[in-house]
């Protein structure tokens, strides 16, 4: 219960859009053992691991740049692994990873001479059975990485074998054998050097934002895309507001006008991100704007009226019953 709409957004905030901090620092942890535990891999007698390249280890995902909500349910990060001697080729966004002169570690996964990406895969979803309070292994829907479910935790880890070049790119696995080049540190500095210029507001915007697009709207928006949504949001902006709900109502009224614009990568990879038909983005342009005259409504209520128990109940509209009620 709450008496006014910025203790309603924070106790809201609080227990039901961030992650637990306790489970946060919990799965830090997690993560911070597993590297251990992948890193003594490639010393396994008779397991034959592709040897690593520890000083390039990416913790990526919406868990590392802090713009996950609950519930916590996997934990990304990449395992880069020594090219030993292998070389790399591109025909325009496919990579080849060429073996002629490298490990014998990464022969053995290749087809004449080029390395295999599924292989790789595969290679490190058996080999997690190596690893201590091992429940079970699979790979990832795209094929991109493994997935390991261990005793301990709820959340499972993706892991996503990869190779850093020379041009300062990763490549990982792109699900069909090949290579594809990513760099998630760009990703990672967006959002942090976003949150740093907009006085720490970013990432509260974003996860609020994110419950909504997960539970509320109309066509659900991937979570990459929909961050970048909200960060072109931020960023179209000076600053942003001291209260979280004024910047809401804006980027309802920013999304109704925006979904049907490029949505470029930030990383210069990808290209436009935003894929959806021209019926999904018609969907959500006219549930954002249905939301933002709601949201306008709670926030003259707050302002205009002195409202404070109609501009909650106006909320309770938007975000569903999980945000505190009045009183």
């Amino acid at each position: 219960m709450a008496n006014t709409v910025n203790t309603a957004f924070n106790e809201f905030n609080k227990d039901i859009v961030n992650l637990d901090s306790e489970r946060t620092i919990k799965a830090n942890s997690s993560r911070d053992w597993l590297f251990i535990q992948l890193n003594n891999l490639d010393s396994k007698d008779d397991l034959d691991f592709p040897i690593k390249y520890q000083e390039k280890h990416i913790k990526y995902g919406s868990f590392a740049r802090k713009t996950k909500i609950r519930e916590l349910d996997d934990v990304d990060i990449m395992f880069c692994l020594n090219a030993n001697g292998a070389t790399y080729s591109k025909n325009y966004e496919t990579y080849k990873i060429l073996t002629p002169n490298a490990d014998y570690r990464l022969k053995y996964l290749s087809d004449n001479d080029i390395l295999n990406s599924r292989k790789v895969v595969n290679k490190l979803k058996s080999s997690l059975a190596q690893i201590a309070h091992y429940k079970s292994a699979d790979l990832h829907s795209r094929g991109e990485a493994a997935t390991l479910n261990l005793q301990s935790y709820e959340w499972v880890f993706d892991i996503v074998p990869c190779f850093y070049t020379t041009t300062n790119l990763y490549l990982i696995p792109d699900g069909n054998g090949n290579w594809k080049s990513t760099d998630p540190r760009i990703d990672q500095n967006l959002v942090s050097n976003t949150n740093q210029n907009y006085d720490g507001k970013a990432l509260q915007l974003i996860r609020t934002l994110k419950y909504w697009n997960k539970h509320h709207s109309s066509h659900t928006l991937t979570s990459y895309l929909f961050e970048q949504i909200v960060l072109n949001f931020i960023k179209s902006r000076s600053t942003l507001s001291q209260y979280i709900d004024f910047d809401i109502r804006d980027f309802f009224y920013y999304l109704s006008l925006n979904i049907y614009n490029s949505v470029n990568d930030p990383k210069g990879i990808q290209g436009d991100l935003n894929k959806l038909t021209y019926l999904e983005k018609k969907s959500i342009s006219e549930k954002s704007s249905t939301t933002y005259s709601k949201a306008k409504e709670a926030t003259s209520a707050e302002t205009e009226e002195k409202n404070q128990s109609k501009a909650i109940n106006k909320w309770r509209e938007i975000f569903g019953a999980k945000f505190p009620i009045y009183g």
